[in-house]
């Protein structure tokens, strides 16, 4: 399956639908007893059934994910795969971004990224000398394009104005329970300003995956589409914005994969962002700062 893209006006480009690995190696330490090979397995039937898009974290696992990562990929022709990283809140001053960026370089075995993210804000370091050193690894051909992620609008626009290039994507926690980045004004910064919204857990760890929610039953009916498949849905078809999930399970990659290449109507998009239940306005994850 070739996997969609989307566009913005500044001429960045990325797949609608990606793999991440959070999780994969260990959480946020590595964990011995992993099923390395699951994970390695899991991103390469990605890659087969035609998913470029690979997110992963310097976080994730201590570093071990993007390990993973790097043995997955080998092989593969590095130009058709889009591979994105994140640098954490605690290496955010400009030696540190430099450093943390090598680093992960060197684990996952490619000279470049796709793109290059700021984990998450940390107001203990000032955003100014952060960007700084996120521009000089784009100067240097280290990274593709800059962007972060937990971010709420008033910070994204304070790291644009001391940043040379354009910072093209914000990575959030957002999907049909999650609606901080329709509160706090996220979708529509996003939207307004040429900025690319990432989102991240599309099914809510399985909570979107089933039957029991009558407006999510109906409109899976109408599409004739699981439940999983219209929640990824209703997120790539609003302007502005992709999704990821981590799928070890290649029926679960499959079943996700129905959920991009066609486009739902808008009446349903918005009857779904204004009549679903239960929304919650702070993220249980990662909240805006």
């Amino acid at each position: 399956m070739k996997i969609p893209s989307k566009r913005l006006k500044n001429g960045f480009e990325m797949p609608v639908f990606g793999i991440g690995t959070w999780r994969m190696g260990g959480r946020f330490e590595r964990d011995p007893s992993n099923d390395d090979d699951a994970d390695i397995q899991a991103i390469k039937n990605a890659i087969d059934l035609g998913i470029t898009h690979i997110d992963t974290a310097e976080r994730y696992a201590e570093g071990y994910a993007e390990t993973l990562v790097g043995r997955a990929i080998g092989g593969t022709d590095r130009k058709k795969l889009f591979i994105v990283s994140k640098v954490a809140p605690y290496n955010l001053t400009y030696d540190g971004i430099i450093a943390a960026a090598k680093r992960s370089l060197e684990r996952l075995q490619t000279d470049y990224l796709d793109l290059y993210l700021i984990h998450a804000p940390n107001p203990g370091i000032p955003i100014k000398e952060s960007v700084s050193a996120m521009d000089y690894l784009a100067d240097q051909g280290m990274v593709r394009s800059i962007g972060l992620s937990n971010f709420n609008p008033s910070r994204f626009e304070e790291a644009q104005s001391h940043a040379r290039h354009k910072i093209i994507a914000n990575q959030v926690h957002y999907n049909l329970i999650f609606r901080e980045i329709e509160r706090e004004g996220v979708l529509d910064y996003c939207q307004n300003n040429d900025v690319m919204l990432i989102a991240w857990r599309p099914v809510e760890k399985g909570a979107l995956t089933g039957k029991g929610i009558k407006l999510l039953d109906d409109i899976s009916q109408k599409y004739r589409k699981t439940q999983a498949q219209i929640a990824i849905n209703w997120l790539a078809s609003q302007p502005n914005v992709v999704t990821l999930s981590k799928m070890r399970n290649i029926d679960h990659l499959r079943e996700n994969l129905g959920g991009i290449g066609w486009t739902m109507d808008g009446s349903d998009i918005e009857r779904l962002r204004k009549e679903f239940p239960g929304q919650k306005y702070v993220s249980d994850a990662v909240p805006l700062i």
